[in-house]
Parts: C-alpha cells; sequence; structure tokens
C-alpha cells in the first residue's frame, strides 16, 4: 500500500463529501479510492469513515486522522513545490484584486520593486473594495482587510491595520472636542458603508446613536473621500491609519478618544490553496512579507 496514496484519497473523500467526486478529483476510478480506504483503515486498525448509501460520516477516530493527514500532506507539498522553484523562475501574469484606497497608496512601490525582482512576472491589478470570489474570478491573490472569518482560502498576515478617530482642528474647534464616547453623540459622523459594525462597538453606538438613518452622518464606500471631509471640516471620520496617517502627520487631523480605539484589524494575503502553489504566488507572498515593515510604515506620525 502507498500510504501518502491512500492518506490523499482519505483527505479528498472527506473534502468532496462522496467516492465519486473524489474519484473524478484524483482522475482514478471510485473502486480504487475505495480499495485505498479499506487498506488504510486496515493498516491503522480502526474505521475512519462510516458510509451509507447517501453519505459519508467521520468516525471519531477518523476525525482526528483527517486533521493531521491533511497538515501532512500540505507539508509534503510545500516542500517539493519549494525545490521545484529552485530550479522554476517565477513567470507569467500574476493577477491580483486589492481594496481601492490601499492599493492606490501604497501598491504601486510594492509592485514596482516586485517585477525588479521578477522581471518575468506580469501584473494584472484590480481594485474593489468588495471581496472577490478568488476561484471564480480567476485572482491569484486577494489583499483583505478585516478580522479573517474561517475558510478553505489561505490567508498570511502582513500588517496591523489600526482604525483611529479623528477630526479636523477646526471642526474641534467649533464644534468641541470628545473626551467621553457618549459625547460623540452630538457630532456629525462620516461613515464607512463596508465599516464592520462590531469594530470599535462603543464609538459606533454612540457615533451612530439610536437611530441608523442618523441625518447627521455622511456615508461613502470610499475611506479617501471621507477623509478629505473630515479635513475639510465635515465631522467625526474612524479610518485606518493607512488613509489618515499622512494628514494627521501634517496636522491637518487630530486623533481623539485615543482610549477608545479598535481592536487591530490585519492586511492579509489570500489565495486559494498550498498545493501546487504557482511560482510568481510563492514569489510575491514571499516578497510583501515585511515589506511594510513592522509597525508599517503609515503608523508612525506619533
Amino acid at each position: 500500500m502507498d500510504r501518502i496514496e491512500a492518506m490523499r484519497a482519505f483527505v479528498t473523500v472527506v473534502n468532496e463529501g462522496t467516492f465519486t467526486r473524489a474519484a473524478d478529483r484524483l482522475d482514478t476510478s471510485p473502486q480504487l479510492v475505495s480499495k485505498y480506504i479499506s487498506q488504510l483503515e486496515t493498516h491503522l486498525g480502526v474505521r475512519l469513515l462510516n458510509r451509507t448509501t447517501r453519505r459519508i460520516h467521520l468516525t471519531e477516530a477518523g476525525s482526528q486522522y483527517f486533521q493531521r493527514a491533511q497538515q501532512v500532506l500540505s507539508d509534503i507539498d510545500d516542500m517539493e513545490n519549494q525545490l521545484g522553484d529552485l530550479q522554476t523562475e517565477a513567470q507569467g501574469l500574476l493577477r491580483i484584486s486589492a481594496p481601492v484606497s490601499f492599493a492606490i497608496r501604497h501598491m504601486a512601490p510594492l509592485l514596482s520593486e516586485f517585477q525588479k525582482a521578477h522581471p518575468a512576472v506580469g501584473i494584472d491589478l484590480q481594485l474593489n473594495d468588495r471581496k472577490v470570489d478568488i476561484v471564480e474570478e480567476g485572482f491569484d491573490i486577494a489583499l483583505r482587510i478585516g478580522r479573517l472569518k474561517s475558510s478553505s482560502l489561505i490567508a498570511k498576515r502582513l500588517a496591523p491595520v489600526r482604525l483611529v478617530l479623528c477630526a479636523s482642528p477646526a471642526y474641534l474647534e467649533q464644534y468641541g472636542t470628545p473626551e467621553r464616547p457618549e459625547d460623540l453623540r452630538d457630532h456629525r459622523y462620516l461613515r464607512y458603508s463596508y465599516m464592520d459594525m462590531d469594530a470599535g462597538p462603543s464609538v459606533h453606538k454612540w457615533l451612530q446613536g439610536n437611530d441608523r438613518n442618523n441625518t447627521r452622518e455622511m456615508i461613502s464606500n470610499n475611506g479617501d473621500v471621507l477623509i478629505k471631509a473630515a479635513i475639510a471640516g465635515a465631522g467625526i471620520v474612524l479610518q485606518p491609519t493607512f488613509i489618515a496617517g499622512a494628514a494627521i502627520r501634517e496636522g491637518k487631523l487630530k486623533v481623539i478618544l485615543p482610549e477608545q480605539e479598535p481592536e487591530h484589524m490585519g492586511l492579509y494575503a489570500v489565495y486559494a490553496h498550498r498545493q501546487l502553489l504557482a511560482s510568481k504566488v510563492r514569489s510575491f507572498i514571499d516578497f510583501v512579507d515585511g515589506f511594510f515593515g513592522e509597525p508599517p510604515y503609515w503608523d508612525r506620525f506619533e
């Protein structure tokens, strides 16, 4: 018995849900997949799957084995891919999805330096603040900002993303500087429409008030617009420092209620899978890791 192939057959059956779909994925027959599973169970001395006419169910032993087997196979694939990369130059078109404001402000130097290091790689950068479907829309990598939930995608954290509450000195002089969260209910709020409402619940509670249709709000799906409105004295804004940092450093905006700063989010590189990862993707992930500094350069305004 080829234990690696048997292990791969087992993991694929669990992921696909049926022997038939697993066989299609492995380009083999359902009978051979079933044989691999039986041999694996005999070798281990435990039942891994309970089979019915319609579904398969993991046993307790199967569930434990599945988690470890997934990691073993991933490590094997990573090792083989890395060895292959030593012989393969990164090349081809790299399709990247990135948030609009972050990309406009921070992606050009990164991509320029990356292409100097990997001249055979072309770049197709698409800007969009919505969460794209990487597989369906044909992206190699998506940069995402937030607190990522569990999914089948692989995510590598690249940098912390800090949210600050700020307003222009002129606005604060005219309307007063909030000293407590409850003071925010008397102020105009410049709200980013994609903002996660659990990011800083105390701040959002007072900024939005009890009325979700608060007439004191200005709402936009672009953070740069809101920052420019805040600089012009339109109200108080909660935005990441990779957008607001320059204005804060230049004195155009002032941070308020720093003790109420929400928990940091993260900037992530998200991609579909570890297995058979193309050299162009691996090279980009390795290159961007640490590129922005620790802390990231946009936070160096205090």
